[in-house]
């Protein structure tokens, strides 16, 4: 494409985009009745850090923002699907400027149009939600890339299917990002000399960076701000049921799959490696992996008041953690030989490729996420209102979660819950009754438990349905493709992979456990 070709459409994209939010802003409150009192009202918001509150106080953002406002977010999205189909080369050197654009297409006229009141929600996103995210993803990566699991394995169904089921109960324990970083590249070795074997990366996303998250907090970020609302620790073990059920049902699917490619393999070639044994080596990044779990768990159970940063308000207990991780990382990078990092093909590429795109769609789901957070009074408030059964809050919550970071998404759903069956109630005295398994008045079919399972478990497993349903996956999506595996396209992953399987699979769920 002509170079100035693609600055006019630029520029024409954010023409489009930027009338529109300016015709919206000069609709708000604040600007009515009078210029003064515009001026005044602007005035008071552009410099929210300075007040000490949130600016999103001054203006209803998921209210007023019209539907098209996500369309950079759209944008982003379908650049990751189409611009490594058809572009490959372009994308592999320029996503983090792709990104960018995307970013302050919506940016520039959300700061111009609500001023101190997007400059408030685009600190807050970043401060509470993108950062931490990104170092607690670094923490693991850093950390599982010094654990080297060395010997030859022989990447037969049975032996594939093995390291399935350890990283699906690992996932639980030591988070999906740090079980799907340990197997991931023993899982490559196995499979190295075959010539069929996207389907088991495939799977291992389904199943280890995703299904297996499900039990704890420390699992999957969904259920880990559920915990930090007053959700128990060990009440999402309710989901094992659910959990053990669509795992057998998709490692069965598997075995069935790879035991028909492992027949046209030629065999000779595994049989031609020299034979190794298998020993696991940087053992001592065990101890930081339980560094990381215990600083994410200290960080829900401690209470140490909140810290004022440019307006936003951080748990100075998160702050404590994001520190303790970074430096457990350091130590790991410090403590671990750097020839067993080379051995175990370990490169900053997977995570910088995650912060760069995430970057970009944490800037760009602003709209989408305040759009949601409304309710029923925002441009979704039809999709909303319709969500009556478990099955609607497991579906919506999951569906969104293909597309949306599922962490906001689980806790606007969660909300949704609360207000629905216990409005007026503040969350301390609510989210115990949301968590019992008391029968609803007038809906004596359903328990309260029963949403509260229902959001959980599609904001985790639907994490699947998508490579930015979930951080791991776009992680082992990109490990893989250093290593020469040909995954599919964004689409090509839904259509051939995770609609036939998953959505499938998901749609029995409804009907077992809904």
């Amino acid at each position: 494409m002509n170079k100035k070709v693609a600055i006019f459409i630029v520029i024409l994209l954010a023409m489009t985009l930027f009338m529109p939010f300016v015709a919206v802003a000069s609709g708000t409150e604040a600007s009515v009745n009078h210029a003064a009192e515009s001026a005044a009202a602007i005035d008071h918001a552009v410099t929210p850090a300075l007040h000490g509150a949130s600016a999103a106080g001054h203006v209803n953002l998921g209210a007023e923002l019209p539907l098209w406002a996500a369309i950079p977010f759209a944008g982003i999205l379908l650049s990751i699907a189409l611009f490594p189909l058809f572009a490959p080369n372009f994308w592999h050197h320029h996503y983090p400027k792709v990104s960018l654009a995307w970013a302050l297409l919506f940016a520039v006229p959300f700061l111009f149009a609500y001023q101190g009141t997007a400059l408030y929600e685009i600190l807050h996103i970043y401060i509470i939600d993108y950062i931490p995210f990104i170092i607690l993803l670094g923490g693991l990566f850093t950390v599982s890339g010094g654990i080297l699991i060395r010997g030859t394995l022989k990447g037969s169904p049975a032996v594939n299917c093995m390291i399935l089921i350890i990283g699906t109960v690992l996932a639980s324990w030591i988070g999906t990002t740090g079980a799907a970083m340990v197997l991931i590249r023993p899982l490559l070795r196995s499979v190295a000399w075959r010539k069929h074997k996207v389907h088991t990366i495939v799977f291992f996303i389904f199943l280890v960076c995703n299904i297996g998250g499900a039990l704890t907090p420390l699992g999957d970020p969904p259920l880990f701000l559920g915990f930090l609302h007053g959700v128990p620790f060990f009440w999402t073990l309710k989901a094992i049921p659910a959990m053990v059920f669509v795992s057998i049902i998709l490692l069965a699917i598997y075995f069935i799959i790879d035991s028909f490619y492992y027949r046209k393999e030629d065999l000779s070639a595994i049989n031609a490696t020299e034979k190794e044994p298998l020993k696991i080596e940087g053992m001592h990044n065990f101890i930081y992996l339980g560094g990381i779990v215990g600083a994410v768990l200290f960080s829900g159970l401690a209470k140490m008041g909140n810290i004022n940063i440019f307006g936003v308000h951080q748990a100075m207990q998160n702050l404590v953690k994001d520190a303790a991780i970074i430096i457990i990382a350091i130590l790991s990078m410090k403590t671990t030989r750097k020839a067993l990092r080379e051995d175990n093909q370990f490169s900053w590429e997977p995570i910088k490729e995650v912060a760069f795109l995430f970057a970009g769609i944490f800037m760009t789901i602003i709209p989408a996420l305040a759009i949601l957070k409304a309710g029923e009074h925002g441009a979704l408030g039809l999709l909303v209102k319709t969500a009556d059964k478990p099955a609607h809050y497991f579906w919506l919550s999951g569906i969104l979660s293909s597309f949306l970071d599922n962490a906001p998404t689980y806790l606007s759903y969660f909300n949704t819950a609360l207000g629905k069956f216990f409005p007026g109630q503040t969350e301390l005295a609510a989210v115990p009754q949301l968590c019992s398994a008391v029968q609803i008045p007038g809906r004596e079919a359903f328990r309260y438990s029963d949403y509260l399972l229902a959001i959980s478990l599609g904001s985790v497993f639907m994490g699947a349905n998508t490579y930015i349903g979930n951080a791991p996956n776009f992680m082992v999506k990109s490990i893989a493709e250093e290593s020469g595996v040909a995954m599919p396209s964004f689409f090509g992953y839904m259509f051939k992979y995770s609609i036939p399987y998953l959505v499938v699979t998901f749609i029995i769920v409804t009907f077992v456990f809904f």
